[in-house]
């Protein structure tokens, strides 16, 4: 059971189980191994290496076999990435040139030259029509003929694998991180999460789960598994609900509950029934989704429950049968007679509601008293608020100090963004700063003292991960935000896509922005190149799956800005597809190879969100003339069908000036405060590492740490948010 889940345990930790077998002579094997991961961008760490030389070689080939399926997964190695023009990047011909060619080739072709003279004699010509478009006109196989092997470059990726413990203990470390996280998790880390519970349903459990969407997801595990629920609120087994019916744990979208079993049935009103048992008061929870328990009603048939009256208070308040008066309503009760320190004072029974309330209360406070009142409760009882919510709060004062007053960029728990205008009145700078003092003295004091405190400078500026939903799973990806050089002198993206039943076109593009997010240029289907750009050539069906490619050369790039977008032209969504995803590659000049080359992805990320339009993120040239990635993980609503580059250059722009001018809280926050409590302080410079235990933040572990060191890197970053 344990092996089976040993993917996401190199996924999560980029460390490998050591296997349990006899032991011999497996150095060759290991050998082996190593340079097959080599091929696709990974290395075995000495350790590791010597670890695996130490057992049966018939070990070592199984554990082998299993890891190049995982990371060649990581990478995107494990599908065919074919390309329209055989030998992009080079040869690609004019846009108008190109599509001329189709359409003599179909005048040409017996079967299709009666339809397209009746189409051109329309005046209208649709290129899907055109029987040479949008379909590969070569095998795999004849495209890799056409491109030489890869040159290997000192740059390329290399991503060390390091020895874990046995693969029960790795599961369940990894269960316990996740479970344990401060910090929500992604779509796909809930669903790794769900299969870590169902196996460690009987085992350690954490202190605390502090995110109830993993509540959500262990619970479900739990209730197959047999094993007691852990509800502390009626949300916690609406939630559940909506995990027994594949829908939204989170609440945002509304859930179609399916019919449900009586001992299931029997199990959440037995759930409900006790927590209201317990805590009459949370009845008021029922309000703030009143629909939500009114269908679930239907579907567990509470009447047949008549000795757990409880329960079917639950529900009567849905209906409105019984008044359960939300704790919100009475604080904007006290806001809409003016009484700004009445509804403070409720607050404090609510840190966390007080704490996201602050920008709203200094901006309707009247007197210098009320704002005191609101910068003193905030003090009071900033010990019992979430370091999340702290983290969450000291970055957004941080920025409405910096904004103009001009637009607001939204960008929900799904990643999909939006853009109004900004009303708000500003917050008081002398209030602004008193809070921003009282976030920083409660997050120092919740950090851990280090030590010795060991800093690879590379990592200070990525974005602290505040929600699992600000980034997406895949290798190389880093949060919403994050800021990330990029050394290389070529720049290509790519995107997979394999649709599941019906035809799906999706159109890679990449916008080019100037200083002031004014269009430059732009590479698609619609404009095959460009000064030092080309694209691969356009893919309009994927029951096989399909890939598309740009190509860029960075010295030649026009513009401050490239933006990388993803459209979905026709067919079914990034959620309903069996597959997508988009990364990037970087290569040397003089680097040839196939049009996809493992050992140099940098980046590979999952497509799973809501809308029509991906954006994963921008590439911009800094003030120093290197280029840097900062990442956005956006995704807009985009038009049902037909979206194009051309199409939503505005709405991309502005969205892209919102995130790269916003400053987010970054890795470089907390080790300025975490400094102030270490013995000593040292920046990795990439080669030597102390001898004694560290705590290491950093990109990548360093080999040779010592065993009793903590290790935080973007795999674990979550790890670093305080609760």
């Amino acid at each position: 059971m344990a092996h089976r889940l040993e993917p996401l345990v190199i996924r999560h930790t980029h460390r490998l189980p050591v296997p349990l077998g006899p032991e011999g002579r497996g150095g060759g094997a290991a050998r082996r191994f190593d340079a097959a991961l080599m091929s696709v961008g990974f290395k075995l760490s000495a350790s590791l290496m010597e670890q695996l030389s130490g057992l049966a070689e018939e070990t070592v080939v199984d554990t082998a076999v299993r890891t190049l399926d995982t990371v060649r997964e990581m990478t995107g190695d494990h599908v065919r990435h074919n390309v329209y023009f055989v030998d992009f990047p080079a040869n690609v011909p004019d846009t108008y040139d190109f599509w001329a060619r189709c359409l003599v080739d179909a005048l040409a072709d017996d079967a299709s030259r009666q339809s397209t003279l009746a189409r051109l004699s329309t005046g209208v010509l649709d290129l899907l029509t055109l029987p040479s478009y949008g379909n590969y006109r070569h095998t795999y196989a004849e495209m890799l003929a056409a491109h030489d092997e890869l040159i290997a470059a000192a740059g390329d990726r290399m991503t060390v694998l390091h020895p874990g413990g046995g693969a029960d203990d790795e599961v369940t470390a990894l269960y316990l991180a996740l479970a344990g996280s401060t910090t929500p998790l992604g779509e796909d880390g809930l669903r790794d999460l769900g299969a870590l519970a169902g196996h460690c349903a009987d085992g350690p459990q954490p202190e605390a789960i502090p995110v109830r969407e993993a509540r959500a997801v262990i619970n479900l595990a739990r209730l197959g598994a047999g094993a007691d629920l852990l509800l502390d609120t009626v949300t916690d087994v609406l939630r559940l609900a909506c995990a027994l019916s594949d829908g939204d744990v989170s609440l945002v979208e509304p859930t179609r509950f399916r019919s449900l079993s009586r001992p299931v049935r029997r199990a959440l009103i037995a759930g409900l029934d006790a927590v209201v048992a317990a805590a009459p008061a949370k009845l008021a929870d029922v309000t703030a989704h009143r629909e939500a328990f009114k269908r679930l009603g239907e579907r567990l048939h509470p009447h047949e429950y008549p000795g757990r009256p409880h329960a079917a208070d639950v529900f009567a308040v849905a209906r409105g049968e019984k008044e359960a008066r939300s704790f919100d309503s009475h604080v904007e009760e006290l806001l809409g007679r003016n009484d700004v320190t009445g509804a403070v004072r409720l607050l404090t029974a609510a840190p966390g509601k007080l704490f996201r309330s602050l920008d709203r209360l200094l901006r309707v406070c009247r007197t210098q008293d009320e704002r005191d009142a609101v910068v003193a409760a905030a003090g009071q009882v900033a010990p019992q608020v979430s370091g999340r919510v702290l983290l969450s709060v000291r970055e957004h004062f941080h920025n409405r100090a910096r904004e103009t007053g001009d637009r607001r960029v939204f960008v929900n728990g799904l990643g999909r963004a939006w853009v109004t205008a900004d009303t708000r009145l500003p917050v008081p700078a002398p209030e602004r700063e008193r809070l921003t003092a009282v976030l920083d003295t409660e997050t120092r004091s919740r950090l851990p003292e280090p030590d010795h405190l060991l800093i690879d400078p590379g990592i200070l500026d990525v974005a602290l991960p505040l929600s699992g939903r600000a980034t997406a799973t895949g290798l190389g990806v880093l949060p919403r935000g994050s800021l990330s050089p990029v050394d290389g002198e070529l720049l290509r993206f790519f995107v997979h896509w394999k649709q599941t039943e019906h035809r799906t076109d999706y159109d890679l593009s990449a916008l080019m922005l100037d200083a002031s997010y004014a269009t430059v240029s732009w590479l698609s289907y619609t404009a095959l190149s460009d000064v030092g750009g080309a694209h691969s050539g356009d893919i309009t069906d994927a029951p096989d799956g399909a890939s598309e490619f740009i190509d860029l050369r960075l010295d030649a790039v026009r513009g401050t800005f490239i933006v990388p977008q993803v459209n979905i032209y026709a067919g079914e969504g990034f959620e309903v597809v069996e597959e997508s995803f988009f990364g990037f590659m970087l290569r040397d000049a003089e680097q040839r190879g196939r049009p996809f080359e493992p050992r140099t992805v940098r980046m590979k990320s999952e497509l799973r969100g809501p809308g029509r339009v991906a954006l994963p993120l921008v590439f911009l040239r800094g003030s120093d003339g290197r280029w840097y990635a900062k990442w956005l993980h956006l995704y807009l609503r985009g038009a049902p069908h037909a979206n194009r580059v051309e199409g939503n250059r505005v709405s991309v722009a502005t969205l892209v000036r919102g995130i790269v001018e916003r400053d987010h809280l970054t890795v470089r926050y907390l080790t300025g405060l975490m400094t102030d409590r270490a013995t000593a302080v040292t920046i990795w410079d990439g080669a030597s590492v102390p001898a004694g235990p560290v705590t290491y933040i950093g990109r990548e572990r360093p080999d040779g740490l010592h065993p009793d060191s903590l290790v935080i890197t973007p795999e674990n970053l979550r790890a670093l948010i305080p609760g």
